[in-house]
Formats: C-alpha cells, structure tokens, sequence
C-alpha cells in the first residue's frame, strides 16, 4: 500500500502526461475539445480513474468517450513511460458530471434572485395590515389592570 503523498504526486503526473498527450499526439476526429479534470489512482497504484469535460453537448460527450476508449492503449503507454514505476496503472476514463452540476445551481440561483426580486418589488408599496406595533409591551395596557378580576365585588367582612 503505498502512501497518500505519493499517490497524489503520480494522480497528478498522470493528469498531466494524459493531457499532453491527448493535445499533442491523438489526432482522432470523433475527440472533442477535451480538459482533464482530475485522477484518482487507487492505494496500490494499480488503477487511475482520469474524469474529463468536453464542451459541447451530449454527442460530443459520446464520441469522445468511444475516440479516448480506443487511445486507451497510446495513453497508457505515454503514462508508463512518463511515471517510470515497476507497474503502469491501468486507465479508466469517466466524464466529470461537476459542470453539468454547476450549471445546474446557477439556473437555480438565477430563478432564486429573480423570486427575491418579484418580493422586492411587491413589498415596495406594501403597507402593514394591522397597527404599526402589533407587540404589548408592559406597563403600556390600556385601562386594564391585572387584579380587577379577584377582587370585584364587594370585600368581604372581616370576622369577629
């Protein structure tokens, strides 16, 4: 098992070595404009999962992933080349769903602040519908005293 660190220095060369690769010596048409996002190698550096975005719309996103199945071979040997390690880990490339996720929230930021808007503008001439302070306060009752309600009536004589 090898240690974090190391793990995380050869994600990154891989990260680096695929996408060189991918902009220097892969000349498949079906490949989009392609950007490695991120890569993940496995505790025993056996297995590199490579997550990529393309721009462009769904098909675009299809082809891609048939065009960098069918490089798998060429990328894999540029990493084993460039890592220089006993074993070369096997590539797994996974499209990235975060932009598909991050335009998501926006839209619904956008719709949120357009709501916020609409109460805005309701509320600009809005007035209260009851009194201006609806809250008692102590002490600011109006004509009501808190022990009228034992002592009506009339006091009872004292015993002899």
């Amino acid at each position: 098992m090898a240690d974090t660190t190391r793990a995380r220095k050869i994600a990154d060369r891989i990260k680096v070595v695929v996408a060189e690769t991918l902009d220097r010596r892969i000349k498949d048409p079906r490949l989009g404009f392609v950007t490695v996002t991120e890569v993940r190698v496995t505790g025993d550096l056996q297995h590199a999962s490579v997550f990529y975005t393309v721009l462009g719309e769904d098909a675009d996103l299809s082809e891609t992933q048939v065009a960098l199945d069918s490089a798998k071979g060429v990328l894999r040997r540029e990493v084993g080349k460039a890592l220089n390690i006993r074993l070369t880990p096997t590539l797994e490339f996974i499209a990235d769903s975060v932009p598909a996720a991050a335009a998501e929230i926006e839209a619904l930021l956008k719709e949120a602040a357009a709501r916020d808007a609409q109460v805005r503008a309701a509320a600009e001439g809005a007035q209260p519908a009851g009194d201006q302070d609806p809250y008692r306060r102590p002490g600011e009752d109006e004509g009501e005293d808190e022990g009228e309600d034992e002592g009506e009536g009339e006091p009872e004589a004292e015993p002899r």
